[in-house]
């Protein structure tokens, strides 16, 4: 039972991962619906059985306030999924600003990478088209539906089409 259920809201929109447990207590209590169950796996009960759950949609709509990520080195290397985006390496990892601060350049989603040690050296005080160094993916900010994705590890084929990884 410690699997993860894909938590939707009533518009099928993704909002959260939750326990089996606490899928099945919303499917008992009438607060969600099965939308999704993992073939041939059925929880029981002395009295009763369910279904095992993979996705549960709420039966009210919860309003959510916009879910920003917060600007972290930590959530700048998830973003990045740990790799340079220089070279490609995974080891001695920085931030780096992709226009240098001595140019203007800010700390925001848009302007920092994760980079090697090595490549934010060479790159030094320059831009990457200075330094002969193009990025690998061009830095965006990231939804909370990636850091779901990133949480629970590997996505089963069933989510994918609520978490727009088609």
């Amino acid at each position: 039972m410690n699997a993860h259920v894909l938590v939707l809201n009533q518009d099928f929109s993704a909002l959260t991962v939750c326990s089996v447990r606490r899928a099945i207590g919303l499917i008992h209590l009438r607060k969600a619906d099965l939308v999704e169950a993992l073939p041939g796996q059925m929880l029981r009960s002395p009295s009763i059985s369910f279904p095992f759950p993979s996705i549960v949609r709420l039966r009210f709509y919860v309003r959510v306030p916009y879910r920003r990520i917060m600007l972290s080195r930590r959530n700048i290397l998830r973003r990045d999924d740990f790799r340079c985006q220089y070279c490609g390496q995974r080891e001695s990892l920085t931030v780096d600003h992709v226009v240098p601060k001595s140019r203007g350049g800010r700390d925001m989603w848009r302007n920092l990478v994760a980079a090697c040690t090595r490549c934010n050296n060479r790159k030094g005080n320059r831009t990457p088209g200075e330094a002969r160094m193009p990025l690998r993916r061009k830095p965006f900010r990231p939804s909370h539906v990636m850091f779901i994705r990133d949480f629970v590890g590997s996505v089963e084929d069933t989510w994918k089409p609520y978490l727009f990884l088609n």
